[in-house]
């Protein structure tokens, strides 16, 4: 059966997940750039409120993957810091120059975040021989792969994604994730034949801000001009989830 893992930046979207019936969350924060490492004080308030597994990224900034010694720094400080505070695994992905994976700093990564497991996200997606970035991964301990099949949806991406589950026989876990909704979740789980999807705009919706404007031509995000925010709908999780159960049913049904 197909496991459901939402990327979400607060605690509200946390709780709606759940309710919704993810199976795992991803938090982050600062998803306009693609994602950085949550607060401490996140992860803790959202480990209290969940009964599901909690991801957390370790990523310090937006832009590529590739980092300096100061931000690797950081990175194992909230490796250190997320696991401490509840984490069930870490989600990371460090690069060299020429996008081929970052061996060594990977493998601190690992080992620092012991027990728990590492997902290597999207920055594999960059990386200029998959096949290849998928033995090294691997060989040295990465637990599950995020990727589009380095298309710009995974539904694009269908045909990379078959090759890297057949490739993995079950050394790694391969993890759907890009553009995936309800409409095309059946889809890619069962053509690419995963186990793992991963979504966050398809479930998510804007509300309104609760304050009254006071000025209405001051404004701190010059990209949120009418004041509203993201935040994951229960009813949208439970169309996702919905729709890959279903093939699960049904697949189950024809084998019996």
């Amino acid at each position: 059966m197909a496991i459901v893992e939402i990327c979400l930046e607060d605690i509200e979207s946390a709780i709606a997940a759940q309710c919704g019936g993810a199976d795992r969350i991803e938090l982050c924060d600062n998803l306009a750039v693609g994602g950085t490492t949550p607060s401490i004080g996140m992860i803790q308030q959202v480990r209290q409120q969940l009964q599901i597994d909690l991801q957390v990224l370790v990523r310090p900034r937006g832009g590529d993957f590739c980092y300096t010694d100061l931000e690797f720094g950081v990175m194992k400080a909230d490796v250190e810091a997320a696991k401490s505070a509840g984490a069930d695994g870490i989600v990371t992905g460090i690069l060299n120059t020429d996008g081929t994976i970052d061996v060594q700093r990977t493998q601190e990564l690992i080992r620092l975040a012991l027990p728990i497991p590492v997902t290597f996200h999207r920055a594999f997606d960059h990386t200029p021989n998959p096949l290849s970035a998928l033995e090294t991964l691997a060989g040295y301990g990465i637990s599950r792969i995020l990727s589009s099949g380095q298309a710009s949806s995974a539904y694009e991406g269908l045909s990379l994604l078959s090759q890297l589950q057949k490739t993995a026989r079950g050394r790694i876990s391969i993890m759907a994730g890009g553009g995936v909704n309800s409409w095309n979740a059946p889809q890619i789980v069962r053509q690419a034949r995963i186990s793992e999807i991963h979504t966050g705009s398809s479930c998510m919706q804007r509300l309104p801000g609760k304050m009254s404007p006071q000025h209405t031509g001051v404004t701190i995000d010059h990209r949120n001009l009418d004041n509203t925010y993201p935040q994951v709908s229960v009813e949208l999780v439970r169309q996702l989830v919905a729709s890959v159960r279903k093939i699960n049913t049904i697949e189950y049904d024809q084998e019996k």
